[in-house]
């Protein structure tokens, strides 16, 4: 063990607690039993077993208010994978789940046997026909795929509020659908084709023009029991009309029914039941959508209404006057969605009473848009509206931002109103749907059995398909919780059944909750033939049992999970899984939400369990080091849960006292240590410049070994030498601005040329130089040697010494702009980030004062608001690629950054999979393998085609770039300083 290596104990939960009833037992504290494990590893390979404890609890949660601890969790690549994993099974008497994104509400992600994660091997898109098709891979994101589409004017049917973080694999599985698509947009309606492997092996085209032959030939007592199952149904007028009834309305609870009537033959009625079979028939491998057009022109409003019902009753007027989307909110929900980032912060006095409804009309041209805007004219002539709020305009506008703010809080609706539940309490989501004449009924009725059985009434939807949403939120722990929740259940099943003939689940899908209730929706008939249907499939019962038929009445009690408090920045996750596209972990170690979860299971072990201790020596690497710290899981958060800010205070409490005084020292003898650091890169570039990277490489790795991985860099080949000592020659006198060079372009060199070889300025000479050029000059001030954004100590956790920084920059900055009188220039995303946010909590209260004075402006928003209007461009390189940081997206910089390649560049390309780097400063040398994961498939993107210039704004973000696609990453600035370099200069 390293010498400095930290203790696990540092991380134990240090609070008073007796066992959770749900806690992991202390006989899975070892992780996978054996044989399982070994057979699985000589099956796949040591590389696709999860078998650690802290492995199967991290995959033991998804949204659901479910929790099943897997025996063993997989990880296939290819087919060939699956198929030995479902042989495996069949040959062993085991069960099989395959989870995605783990977005689903009901527990269909969860197994308590092997779980197979099909997102990580699985993501890729192929457009096709100029955008009509797409073929996808079931790991991607619908996020994803549809800003490929988007390029070509196209876009995906379904579109889910969770379309950020769930995959197309799982959209399809659950035959989930969204804000407008409706029962004619969904997957079932807009799959061409789609390529599955049966329980089985057997693997099906259904896109194949001898599918049928070939399927016929390898399972024929499969098919003939679906041809079966056909003609029975078919003979059946009464049945056939209820399943064509049952489908007129949003419904996704048990099976599709309706692929029996509307496939001929046995491939076409399988991939009609593949869809919303939840893994329960096979595993989706690939899917072809007919794609739809992408109507650019938007209007929408959000108006407000004194009651639901009477927001309810409008929604058929606006389905009239062709609008595509009509949403529904309650009060509760209203209010609890100001906890998201842009919402109006009025909303959280609005009545309780009050209801809003999000209405879009979207159309392809101007003319009609406006014939929309007309019709919608008219229907807004015969409501009565309120103002609740002073923001409230009741109006619809055409604006992007305006717009994507309202459905920002719309799509909030689960993760905001769970956000805000209280402390300790389960989250249940559900979902149904009922004819949507019947939409105001069902509002008045589901309010008033909330109420009655002492829930908080949180309702929105689709309105326009009479489809609601509905929270419940109550403490698993507690028995008479869980009986009302079961009292709740029953009755809302018999009011939705039996009053408006309605469907127990709309897109969610049936799940662990719903499954017992299938029958009093389908009756007896139906039902049993769904069972059959899975007999004729999955004979041996393989795959995902209990999840869409449960013959347990009492089957949606079993598995509820507790949610035990844990630390305050992160106790309002609902475990969504929003965060997770976005994490630089999500494929080397863990997420956002398995961080949360690995804590929150600490805190149903009593202190000292076996499991606990297994956990915590896990943790440091796999949640504490490996995480970037870059915090855009708070992006993506809807509640803005910071889980990169939990790991950057566990990586303090990991501190001895010595090692935080150290630290302090540095940050006072910064100047020293400035100094120093350019000496040594100085030094390793010589080295290295002598064939010395492998030397220099095989050193710092045996002094990471000997002290600790997280404090000693790994040297690098892709490392830049030292920067200049000495900054350009400026003067104060006529500045614009104070331009604050970063300590990272203090201490390193930029590129070493640009586009065809010409010699590149250093990032500060290019900053003075076009700035000079704008006629704005700017200042650097001669002391800024020593100080730092502190994001250095920030990231580490070193509190001590981030205070002591924290003070020095404001303090030096307030005193270069004159008390704020000239912006501050600063030269590096992060940093800039880091002195106009993250320096704050840890300033005097006199520097607070400073610092509200002072205006910090990222160098990028400098150039492209101040410069650029001012230049003139002689020569722009044919093709540009981006890198937007992690830190532009904090700060809103990322469309600043496209302008100015757009002046430097005729074609600019935003790889569709960029994303964090993951270099974080130095942890792209501390945990090289981090980037390396999170750079992954950007890199593959970038490297698929040749562009002549790699720009971004961060000199660590562009060394990390390099490093993964071999290509030169310089400045944004660099580049413009190029193409406005009068000729001959």
């Amino acid at each position: 063990m390293p010498l400095l290596e930290p203790e696990p104990e540092a991380l134990r939960p240090g609070t008073a607690r007796e066992p959770a009833p749900d806690r992991v037992t202390d006989r899975s504290a070892t992780g996978t039993p054996e044989p399982l494990r070994a057979e699985l590893t000589a099956l796949l390979g040591a590389d696709k077993v999860l078998w650690k404890i802290s492995d199967l609890v991290r995959y033991a949660s998804d949204a659901s208010p479910y929790r099943f601890l897997p025996r063993v969790v997989l990880v296939p690549e290819d087919i060939d994978d699956i198929s030995a994993i479902l042989s495996y099974a069949h040959g062993k008497g085991r069960e099989v789940v395959f989870r995605a994104a783990g977005t689903s509400l009901n527990g269909q992600a969860q197994g308590e046997d092997i779980l197979v994660d099909v997102r990580r091997h699985w993501t890729g898109i192929e457009v096709l026909d100029d955008g009509a098709r797409a073929r996808i891979r079931p790991g991607t994101t619908v996020l994803r795929a549809n800003t490929t589409l988007a390029r070509y004017g196209r876009l995906l049917g379904p579109d889910p509020a969770s379309a950020i973080a769930c995959t197309v694999g799982g959209v399809v599985a659950n035959n989930a659908s969204g804000m407008t698509a409706g029962t004619t947009r969904n997957s079932y309606r807009t799959l061409a084709s789609l390529t599955f492997v049966l329980p089985s092996g057997t693997v099906v085209d259904t896109a194949d023009p001898a599918a049928d032959e070939e399927l016929v030939r390898a399972e024929p007592k499969l098919c003939a029991g679906l041809l079966a199952l056909k003609a029975e149904i078919e003979a059946d007028e009464e049945l056939t009309a209820r399943i064509r009834a049952k489908y007129a309305i949003k419904n996704t609870n048990g099976y599709r029914l309706d692929a029996f009537l509307d496939g001929a033959t046995p491939v076409q009625i399988l991939r009609g039941l593949m869809v919303g079979s939840e893994g329960t028939f096979g595993f989706i491998s690939e899917t072809v959508f007919d794609t739809l057009p992408l109507d650019r022109r938007v209007t929408s409003a959000l108006l407000f209404f004194p009651s639901l019902t009477a927001a309810a009753a409008a929604v058929p007027r606006f389905n009239e006057a062709g609008a595509i989307a009509v949403e529904v909110m309650d009060g509760n929900t209203l209010r609890a969605s100001v906890s998201v980032k842009g919402v109006p912060a009025d909303w959280a006095a609005l009545p309780r009473e009050t209801a809003a409804l999000l209405v879009e009309f979207r159309a392809p041209d101007e003319a009609g848009q406006e014939a929309f805007e007309e019709a919608a004219a008219e229907v807004m002539r015969r409501l009565d509206l309120v103002v609740p709020a002073a923001s409230v305009t009741n109006a619809f506008t055409r604006d992007a931002g305006t717009i994507a703010g309202y459905w920002k809080a719309r799509k909030a609706f689960v993760t905001a109103v769970g956000g805000s539940r209280p402390s300790g309490t389960t989250l249940i989501t559900e979902d149904f749907a009922v004819p949507p004449d019947r939409l105001a009924d069902a509002c008045e009725a589901l309010l008033e059995l909330q109420s009655r059985h002492g829930f908080d009434a949180a309702v929105a939807g689709h309105a326009a398909h009479g489809n609601l949403h509905f929270l419940l939120a109550f403490d698993a722990a507690l028995p008479a919780d869980v009986e009302r929740y079961d009292a709740f259940m029953q009755e809302f099943c018999a009011l939705v059944v039996d009053r408006f003939d309605g469907s127990l689940k709309a897109e969610h899908a049936t799940g662990r909750n719903i499954a017992p209730f299938l029958e009093r929706e389908w009756g007896q008939r139906a039902t049993e033939l769904m069972w059959r249907t899975k007999q004729v499939i999955d004979p041996e019962g393989v795959l995902a049992p209990r999840i869409v038929l449960d013959r347990d009445p009492r089957a949606h009690l079993r598995g509820l999970k507790t949610i035990p408090k844990v630390e305050a920045v992160a106790d309002p996750c609902i475990e969504c899984g929003f965060c997770e596209p976005t994490c630089p972990s999500e494929d080397l170690t863990t997420t956002p939400r398995q961080r949360i979860v690995l804590r929150r299971e600490m805190m149903r072990q009593a202190d000292g369990s076996p499991v606990e201790a297994g956990l915590l020596d896990a943790y440091g690497y796999d949640a504490v080091d490996t995480c970037a710290g870059d915090s855009t899981c708070k992006l993506a958060c809807p509640v803005g849960i910071d889980t990169g800010a939990m790991m950057k205070g566990f990586r303090h409490r990991r501190h001895t006292p010595r090692e935080e005084r150290i630290a302090a020292l540095t940050a006072k003898n910064f100047r020293v240590v400035e100094a120093s650091a350019r000496l040594a890169v100085a030094a390793g570039d010589a080295i290295g410049k002598r064939g010395g990277d492998r030397l220099l490489a095989s050193v710092t790795r045996l002094a990471r070994r000997a002290v600790r991985p997280d404090l000693v860099p790994e040297w690098l080949p892709q490392l830049p030498g030292s920067a200049a000592r000495e900054l350009p020659r400026t003067t104060r006198a006529g500045a614009s601005a104070v331009y604050y060079p970063a300590c990272v372009n203090r201490i390193f060199a930029g590129p070493e040329a640009g586009p065809g070889g010409t010699p590149a300025l250093s990032l500060a000479e290019a900053v003075v130089a076009v700035s000079e050029r704008a006629g704005k000059p700017v200042w650097i001030p001669g002391d800024v040697a020593g100080t730092c954004c502190a994001t250095i100590w920030h990231s580490k956790g070193y509190d001590a010494g981030n205070r002591v920084m924290a003070d020095r920059i404001v303090e030096a900055a307030w005193g270069w702009t004159a008390g704020g009188t000239l912006p501050l220039v600063v030269d590096a995303s992060s940093c800039t980030l880091g002195i106009a946010e993250e320096v704050v909590p840890y300033l005097s209260e006199d520097n607070r004062e400073l610092h509200r004075e002072l205006t910090v402006v990222d160098s990028l928003v400098w150039a492209a608001g101040e410069l650029l209007p001012e230049l003139t461009v002689f020569e722009r390189a044919g093709s540009a690629v981006l890198h937007p940081t992690c830190s532009m997206e904090h700060l809103g910089d990322v469309e600043q950054l496209r302008v100015l390649a757009e002046a430097c560049a005729e074609e600019v390309t935003v790889p569709d999979g960029a994303g964090c780097c993951a270099f974080a400063g130095d942890r792209g040398m501390l945990h090289k393998e981090l980037t390396d994961a999170a750079t992954a498939k950007e890199a593959a993107e970038v490297n698929s085609l040749d562009y002549d210039a790699y720009l971004s704004a961060n000199r660590m973000c562009e060394i990390g770039m390099e490093r993964a696609t071999g290509h030169p990453y310089r400045s944004a600035l660099i580049e413009l300083e190029r193409a406005t370099r009068p000729p001959g200069r």
